[in-house]
């Protein structure tokens, strides 16, 4: 992998929610292209160190989120987000909210905390599929 991803130590944010998210935004974002390999839990794991535990979770979120498929002997490869969803939209989207969030004075804990705000409220639409 040749993108980096950091874990924040002092953050309240868990390692595993953080890993989490930026792979999925990386993949998302096709800086990790389809059929990329990501590198072994253990590697990762002391790569960042965190426990390989965490990397292990983050993995299997990223694979019931259809991101990561893992097989034996394989390993954890990247999957191409689902064609039915204009991601390069979404990630436009997704930075124009940033940008008008810093604008307004939020910092990153607010920014994360309106988005999941957003997402409960958000729910019960219909067409707004389930969360895993």
């Amino acid at each position: 992998m040749t993108t980096t991803v950091r874990i924040d130590v002092t953050s309240a944010v868990p390692h595993y929610e953080q890993l989490r998210s930026q792979l999925a935004a990386l993949i998302t974002a096709g800086a990790l292209a389809d059929g990329e390999r990501l590198p072994t839990v253990r590697a990762l794991a002391h790569d960042l160190g965190i426990a390989p535990g965490t990397v292990a979770r983050t993995y299997r979120d990223l694979e019931a989120g259809g991101l990561v498929l893992t097989r034996r002997k394989v390993g954890t490869v990247v999957t191409a987000p689902p064609a039915a969803l204009d991601r390069a939209a979404v990630t436009e989207a997704a930075e124009r909210f940033v940008r008008l969030a810093r604008d307004h004075g939020l910092d990153d804990a607010a920014v994360r905390d309106a988005v999941a705000a957003a997402l409960l409220t958000t729910r019960d639409e219909p067409g707004v599929p389930a969360s895993s």
